[in-house]
Order: structure tokens, then sequence, then C-alpha cells
């Protein structure tokens, strides 16, 4: 009972500042509110690994990092192992998780879009719920660079949506 609330608060928190930062804060600054709201999720990763590998060695390598991600910090935040590891082996890993917990209950109200055209309006409603998709995968992925960084390992993260819920974690190692 007690994880039912405590994912019911955190898909609130992310629902409200996506929405707070994207429509009140940074309306007509959409980079800005993914750049805001990726960088709370940085803060939040940073802690999190802090707590999470407070009793471990410092990792040898990237992929012993990644792994770690992967597997116990992943399984921390969603009760759940990622689904699939993708490495070039040149500091490019694809995490893809076919559930992704942060977008089982994202949708879109077609009424919001105001100016949907009789020609394309089912276009124009999935280019939306497209953007706001995206706005909240800010948020783990400013995640999983904090907790990264923290573990000695610089990284750009991005986010890629294939079919909902289902979504890749392009983690890309800056040397």
């Amino acid at each position: 009972m007690g994880r039912e609330v405590s994912e019911s608060c955190v898909d609130s928190l992310l629902t409200e500042l996506v929405s707070t930062y994207s429509t009140r804060f940074y309306a007509n600054k959409p980079d800005l509110a993914a750049h805001s709201i990726e960088a709370i999720g940085y803060q939040v990763g940073l802690q999190l690994s802090e707590r999470y590998t407070m009793d471990r060695p410092r990792f040898s390598d990237h992929l012993e990092a990644i792994k770690f991600i992967c597997k116990d910090f992943w399984s921390e935040l969603f009760k759940k192992q990622i689904d699939n590891l993708k490495t070039n082996h040149r500091g490019t890993f694809v995490l893809q998780d076919s559930r992704f917990r942060w977008l089982s209950r994202v949708s879109i109200d077609p009424s919001e879009n105001g100016d949907v055209s009789e020609d394309n309006p089912a276009g124009v409603a999935e280019n939306k719920a497209s953007l706001v998709t995206k706005m909240h995968l800010n948020f783990p992925c400013g995640i999983i660079r904090g907790a990264l960084s923290n573990l000695g390992i610089p990284c750009a993260v991005s986010a890629d949506i294939s079919n909902l819920p289902a979504c890749s974690f392009v983690v890309r190692i800056k040397v």
C-alpha cells in the first residue's frame, strides 16, 4: 500500500512540474522549460546515486556504472530492471524500458489543441502529445545524468519514444 501512495505522489509531482514549467514559468520558451526540468532531475539523480552507492566500492569502468544504473538504480526507482542495454563500445549506451512507468499515464486532451484543423486534427493532437511526452522525459534524463555524474562519468542523456509506454534512454559518455 505504501508503494502505491508514493508512486502516485511522484506521478502527480512530475505532472505538475512539467505543467508549471511548460505553461506558467516558460510558456513561450520550451527549451528553457526542458532545461529546467532536466536540471531538477539532475539534482535528484545526484542525491539518489549518493544514497544507493554509499556502501559500494567505486566502479572501475563505464560499463560497470551503466550496469549499476540498469539493474540496482532502476530497480530502486521503478521496482524493475531496464529491459535491454545496448552499446557500441565507444561511449554510447542505449537503455531500453519497454514499459516505462512514468509514461504509462501520459495522455493528451484533444480539446486543449485549440487550432485543430479539419484537414488533420489527429496530426496536431499527435504533435502536442509528443511535445508533452518529451517534456516528461526531461526529468528521468536528468536523473540518469545526475546519477552518472555522481559516479564520475560526465555524459549527455536523451530519450527516444518509439511506442508508448516504451522508451529508450541514450547515454553518450563525454571524453
